[in-house]
């Protein structure tokens, strides 16, 4: 079993600076959690801090139960892979993956089995003989996570790894790391600002901002679901429209949302989640995933500025008075003339609507005002 807590976990360095806020999440036995977010929101550090690479100013870090604040890193049961990968330059491929089992003084015969199976298992056996320098980026990168694996450890933690690749070999080593974690059992936690890595990779993911923890939930969830407009905004390929100056307006016990003039009565269920909450009319950001809007349709209106043709579809950059919007739509429906210039007219259903406090930002639908405090906002995981 190799279950991870952290508990208001705090991490201040010595000129004040306050970058991780009591951080709570807790990491189930072979689970692949991943930390994501924009630089500088902390992820990396609350990393290094389960790795004992940095000191915890405040909290608790509990592997398997015991509490690990002052154990050594030598002595958590854990492996790392960097970002830089982090090779032995003057050693061979063999000698870099074999290091930490010689430094445990493990018998040569176990090591050089060790060594093998998992060579075997990265596709990297025919380089054991090479020098880091001889290897190309996705090579290394394999060598790094070779290195890690034979040691067995209670938790994988991965710091960016697959930062420093290319786009084609980002996504190799992504099914590679899938297909790894299906063979070992064992916890991960991995370190990325790359939502699609994110997506789909991790079985839940923790969005990080300003060192904060601002919701936590499965892809699905966080797509479907946002707390907050930061992870509506950060999560999404292309990312969610905002419209500005809307209103929520309250009309004979029915919620209405008002969008450049047009009034849509929201669903049943957004209905319910309003009036459960007492929510009183007020200013609002709607925000509309690009694959929810229907063109060629509606009473809204946008001018097409750019047409990125994608194949199978259509990426269309438009704006709708002041507000951009982007549009996705499949080639083989397009039914209008989405060239550049032309003005087309639009539409989205109300339950696809997500509706953003304009003051707060909160999500007047998921937000879940108990599951927040002052000090360190976290949205519980929703069970629908």
């Amino acid at each position: 079993m190799s279950e991870v807590i952290l508990k208001n976990l705090k991490k201040v360095y010595d000129n004040k600076v306050t970058a991780v806020h009591d951080v709570n999440l807790h990491i189930k036995d072979k689970e692949f959690i991943v930390l994501v977010g924009p630089s500088g929101c902390g992820k990396s550090t609350t990393l290094r801090m389960v790795a004992g690479l940095e000191d915890i100013s405040g909290g608790e870090l509990l592997i398997d139960g015991n509490l690990m604040n002052d154990i050594a890193p030598k002595d958590r049961d854990i492996a790392m892979v960097f970002q830089n990968y982090a090779l032995y330059p003057h050693m061979t491929v063999y000698e870099n993956m074999a290091f930490a089992l010689k430094l445990k003084r493990t018998p040569q015969a176990q090591i050089d089995k060790k060594v093998r199976e998992v060579a075997e298992i990265l596709d990297i056996t025919q380089y054991l003989n090479r020098k880091p320098k001889a290897l190309s980026g996705g090579q290394r990168q394999r060598v790094a996570i070779g290195r890690a694996m034979v040691r067995d450890p209670k938790v994988f933690l991965m710091d960016e790894p697959l930062s420093n690749l290319d786009a084609k070999l980002r996504n190799q080593m992504r099914a590679e790391i899938i297909k790894l974690r299906a063979r070992i059992n064992t916890t991960f936690m991995y370190v990325t600002h790359d939502q699609t890595e994110a997506m789909t990779l991790g079985d839940r993911i923790v969005i990080m901002k300003d060192g904060f923890v601002n919701q936590i939930g499965t892809p699905q969830e966080l797509f479907n679901k946002p707390v907050n407009i930061f992870v509506a905004g950060f999560i999404g390929m292309p990312v969610m429209n905002f419209f500005e100056g809307c209103q929520l307006t309250l009309e004979g016990g029915t919620y209405y949302a008002i969008l450049r003039g047009v009034k849509y009565k929201l669903d049943d269920f957004q209905q319910k989640a309003l009036t459960a909450n007492n929510q009183k009319p007020c200013p609002i950001t709607i925000g509309v995933r690009p694959q929810h809007i229907t063109v060629g349709e509606g009473e809204l209106t946008a001018n097409i500025e750019v047409s990125e043709m994608l194949g199978t579809e259509a990426n269309l950059h438009a704006l709708c008075g002041s507000d951009p919007v982007v549009m996705v739509i499949p080639t083989m429906d397009l039914e209008v003339d989405v060239s550049i210039g032309q003005t087309i007219p639009f539409t989205t259903q109300p339950k696809l609507m997500q509706l953003f406090d304009k003051e707060t930002g909160n999500n007047l639908i998921w937000f879940d005002e108990q599951a927040f405090n002052d000090n360190a906002p976290m949205c519980k995981n929703y069970d629908f």
